[in-house]
């Protein structure tokens, strides 16, 4: 070790908190934010709180300036505008934390897991922060980092609308499934960075560094990038602002029309009406499927992005291949249904009944979720009773009071899957056994 990192360690070990005396700071802080009596904002500017666990508080507003908080756990807790100026936050936990605009420029988050925290208007611009040494003389703050630690943190699925980050470091880090509409990140540095499936609508990548950036299935519309420095295998499945082949325009009748069609040949079991065919169409816009009846429906490859779908009627459609990402399906009765090989990522499917559907003919139907990417989906409180989810992506996915029973996870990947914990054990077993799917 040389004389500077010396010189760093000592000053850390001088500013060094401790669990008992964070947690009385904390709470003061808590007491000011809910206007109790004796509340006190937070101040650990500078301070050295390295592995210390601020879980699943709430600290909106404090500030942690140039502090040092690697590996130090923020899960769950809530952030809004708090201070981390040119602190030291690598391998933190932020996952699931609120940072609705908190003012992180110049951070370093080499290793950081912000796994689908809310960072909508964050600030992560570069920065600088100068102290004084023991000689009155100016020093960096964290001058011991490199450029490299102010890259490669994990922000898989998280909320980062109109973010800033404009100059920013990003070397490499992990942005898949984020929602970044409107972000502004000109003049950064995206080597290596992962934008797969991230919605970057209206974004600002003017003037990046995009070598090998990855935006397969990446959203476009309206966004300022300089597609010429992207390679061609890292943009397939992207979604610019021109549609992707057939749109409403192009189907038959009008939508609401065709709808009409399709209730009344459901109601008469074929007999009237016409089945509604939207397979490969480009829907992207369409308010119409609110509610409706879509029993039976043909939809494969159909483009549904960011679509409201609530309380609506999907028993037994082909949904094969369909692009549902960020998709409101709350309540919505999708029993029998095939979503083999779909795109639900980031889709909402609270309270959704996905059960089996038994036929007049008395032939079950089993809704079909194989290969799907299901990845940071809200299935909480959903009815998944023998769903097959046959090699499907859960990763990072919520299933906290969904009914499991019988569902088929074999093949499935379930990293950051959120359970309860009597769902653990049946996750387990659902995976360790043979399956006739």
């Amino acid at each position: 070790m040389d004389s500077k990192e010396e010189k760093n360690d000592g000053e850390k070990e001088k500013s060094r908190m401790l669990q008992h005396d964070v947690n009385a700071i904390i709470k003061k802080h808590e007491d000011f934010i809910f206007g109790r009596k004796g509340g006190k904002r937070a101040q650990f500017a500078h301070k050295n709180l390295e592995g210390l666990d601020f879980s699943n508080r709430e600290l909106s507003d404090a500030d942690f300036t140039g502090a040092y908080l690697s590996e130090a756990n923020f899960s769950g807790t809530k952030l809004d505008r708090a201070i981390f100026y040119c602190a030291d936050l690598r391998r933190v936990n932020l996952s699931g934390a609120s940072l609705k605009n908190a003012d992180l420029r110049g951070a370093s988050l080499r290793g950081a897991n912000m796994v689908g925290a809310n960072m909508d208007g964050i600030d992560l611009r570069e920065g600088s922060l100068s102290n004084t040494d023991s000689k009155g003389g100016l020093k960096a703050a964290h001058e011991n980092l490199t450029v490299v630690d102010k890259g490669g943190a994990n922000l898989s699925g998280a909320k980062m609308n109109n973010a800033k980050l404009s100059g920013a470091v990003a070397v490499g880090s992990n942005f898949s499934d984020a929602m970044m509409k409107g972000a502004k990140i000109k003049k950064a540095s995206l080597k290596d960075a992962d934008f797969s499936g991230t919605n970057l609508e209206n974004a600002d990548l003017s003037e990046c560094d995009l070598e090998n950036v990855m935006l397969n299935g990446a959203v476009l519309s309206g966004t300022a990038i300089n597609l010429s420095e992207v390679k061609k295998e890292n943009l397939q499945g992207a979604l610019m602002s021109s549609p992707v082949g057939l749109t409403i325009k192009d189907l038959p009748a009008p939508l609401e029309q065709l709808l009409q069609l399709h209730k009344a040949w459901v109601d008469s079991n074929g007999k009237n009406g016409r089945q509604l065919d939207l397979s490969g169409f480009d829907l992207r816009g369409t308010s119409l499927f609110i509610g409706q009846c879509l029993i039976l429906i043909k939809a494969k490859g159909a483009i549904m992005y960011e679509l409201d779908l609530t309380k609506a009627q999907l028993q037994g459609s082909d949904l094969r291949e369909v692009d549902l990402r960020y998709a409101n399906l709350a309540g919505i009765d999708m029993r029998g249904a095939n979503f083999s090989k779909a795109q639900l990522r980031n889709a909402t499917l609270q309270g959704a009944l996905l059960q089996p559907v038994v036929l007049a003919s008395g032939y079950t139907m089993i809704t079909n979720l194989s290969e799907s990417s299901l990845r940071h989906a809200n299935f909480s409180g959903a009815n998944l009773t023998r769903v097959n989810f046959k090699g499907a992506d859960l990763s990072d996915a919520d299933l906290r009071g969904a009914d499991l029973t019988d569902a088929n996870f074999q093949d499935a990947r379930i990293e950051g899957l959120q359970l309860d914990p009597d769902q653990q054990a049946l996750i387990e077993a659902a995976i360790a056994a043979p399956s006739d799917v």
